[in-house]
């Protein structure tokens, strides 16, 4: 029974008994009911009262502790199922993690070999003869990529030294009009380097600054040496090949007007993106260049192969004929043979001259060669035999 309801019967049954125990206490004396103890009546009211209070409670206790096992239970269960996937889900990483590990070991030894070569090459760029050669290396590998080297001459002379103001361009592209176009690879990189091994930002923003200066003092100077003036038709200006795309653009990003004050000097900065493009560009020259050279000549070999043409047809026309006469003298001596030789030879066979079998009869040729019907066949259309 519910606590609720086991109240209101409680206050039903005390609310009876006050009533009941008013009326006595009211009733006249002259009447005839007989005498009711109150307090017993109050006792027996309580003691129902409490009685059915504890039965109450106890069916609450029974209940709430029914449904707190069956809380308890379903409670249980999910807890378990939920151990349970995760139990799954570690299981799962830990063979993820153990065929991992080897994948992470092999990714940091590589790293770690990076690194070192890293470390190298930024220690041999330190040398300005080393970033020289590096720089040199750079602008054959691009050359290279684009097609162009069979019409560039390099100048083996180079060494990289940045005092060497007296030099050949360290390439000189042919253009395919006779022209040429010098390129000159011998960037300063010194204050770049130096940039990136700081690790203070006001002295690494000194550094940027100086591998600007640097660049800007080595336009003035190939400007001054006017390369285009060395080569007959060559392009009023000069390639400054700089061999790496983040030396460029740090400098371009920190000083935008370099680029303009460059190109007002004559004098194109090119990182290897750039000058791949241009290399490009002229490639596509040349092969319009030699397909234009060569138009003359293929249509002379075109008009001489036509020519050639027109007396093979002939030969083979020629050649039908021939074997077409061939197969009618074949034929008659077929028909001779069979009307005149093997009769004769027949009757020595009768007349028990020869033993064995008879002799084998020859059989007519009957497939006509086919002639050419184009009009390119006909003698002396296409070119006399003579041409061949």
């Amino acid at each position: 029974m519910d606590t609720g309801i086991a109240l209101v019967i409680a206050a039903a049954l005390i609310a009876l008994g006050l009533v009941a125990f008013a009326r006595l206490r009211t009733s006249p004396v002259s009447s005839p009911t007989p005498a009711v103890d109150a307090d017993s009546l109050t006792t027996a009211i309580r003691g129902g009262v409490e009685a059915e209070v504890r039965r109450a409670m106890a069916e609450s206790q029974q209940a709430a502790a029914q449904r707190t096992e069956e809380m308890f239970r379903n409670q249980s269960e999910l807890i378990g199922q939920q151990i349970n996937s995760l139990s799954g889900a570690v299981t799962s990483l830990t063979n993820s993690y153990e065929q991992e590990k080897g994948t992470v070991s092999q990714l940091a030894q590589q790293l770690s070999v990076l690194q070192t070569s890293t470390t190298s090459l930024a220690n041999a760029l330190k040398s300005p003869t080393a970033r020289g050669s590096w720089g040199e290396n750079q602008l054959r590998n691009v050359i290279q990529l684009a097609g162009m080297e069979p019409y560039c001459d390099y100048d083996e002379q180079f060494t990289g030294g940045e005092a060497e103001r007296n030099q050949r361009p360290d390439v000189v592209i042919r253009l395919p009009n006779g022209a040429f176009l010098a390129v000159d690879a011998k960037a300063p990189l010194a204050a770049y380097q130096r940039m990136q091994d700081e690790t203070d930002p006001a002295r690494k923003d000194l550094e940027l600054k100086a591998h600007v200066k640097a660049i800007r003092d080595h336009v003035k100077a190939l400007a001054d040496k006017r390369y285009w003036e060395q080569f007959p038709s060559a392009p009023d200006f000069v390639v400054m090949f700089i061999p790496g795309e983040g030396f460029v653009s740090d400098a371009m990003r920190h000083d935008p007007t370099l680029l303009e004050e460059a190109m007002r000097s004559r004098v194109l900065i090119a990182s290897p993106v750039n000058l791949l493009a241009l290399l490009l560009a002229v490639a596509k020259g040349w092969q319009a260049h030699s397909v234009a050279e060569h138009a003359a000549q293929v249509a002379k070999l075109g008009e001489e192969l036509y020519k050639r043409v027109g007396t093979v047809l002939d030969k083979v026309t020629r050649m039908g004929n021939g074997l077409k006469t061939a197969s009618t003298a074949y034929n008659d001596m077929v028909g001779s043979l069979e009307g005149r030789m093997l009769v004769t030879l027949r009757e020595f066979k009768s007349l028990g001259v020869v033993q064995g079998d008879d002799i084998a009869q020859p059989s007519p040729l009957e497939v006509d060669t086919r002639a050419l019907s184009a009009p390119e066949a006909s003698s002396g259309a296409l070119g006399s035999a003579d041409d061949l």
